[in-house]
């Protein structure tokens, strides 16, 4: 299947959101709270003449994908681009050609092509600040085998989850990230 074939068969954000069952208020409210900058707005109006489209590759169960796809949701509409959500599990086809590091079924995949379904930007999981802040978080953690790590690990999930949710400054790089893929 091309990159249009796929697009094609994906939901509408009306209709991935209608089929949320988990993280949908908390997408929502990072919708509802982030508004694009002036510059970013220039920048999209630039991006508008280039009639693109863009593949969200996600899970509605996905912490990542409750912080990026609001993001990209206020990128898009601005940007004229016009967006299509997948559902990972359900089109491994597609995700096994955008695996992380090769190996890893990560997600959101944010893929941008053009009319003709040329791919023209890949962005996800997460904006490279993002990630380091997640591997400075599991840096922390104490060995895999030690009576706490669970509980330590899932504490570290919960602060972060938390903080996707409120953190105007994590919008920020994550706009700005997906931004730097549209202008290359």
């Amino acid at each position: 299947m091309n990159l249009n074939e796929w697009f094609q068969k994906g939901m509408t954000a009306e209709e991935y959101i209608d089929s949320m069952n988990k993280n949908k208020e908390e997408m929502q409210s990072i919708y509802e709270a982030f508004q694009l900058s002036k510059e970013d707005k220039e920048i999209l109006e630039q991006v508008k003449s280039r009639e693109l489209k863009v593949i969200a590759l996600t899970e509605d169960w996905c912490g990542d994908a409750m912080l990026n796809n609001p993001i990209l949701l206020r990128i898009a509409e601005e940007g004229g681009i016009e967006t299509r959500f997948l559902l990972r599990d359900q089109n491994l086809e597609l995700m096994d050609q955008y695996l992380t590091n090769g190996t890893s079924r990560a997600i959101p995949i944010f893929i941008f092509i053009d009319q003709e379904g040329n791919e023209v930007g890949v962005w996800g999981p997460r904006a490279p600040q993002m990630q380091e802040m997640v591997d400075k978080g599991r840096a922390g953690l104490p060995e895999k085998e030690a009576p706490d790590f669970q509980e330590k690990q899932m504490d570290m999930y919960r602060k972060l989850m938390s903080s996707y949710q409120t953190d105007e400054k994590i919008w920020r790089v994550v706009s700005g990230s997906i931004l730097g893929i549209l202008l290359k």
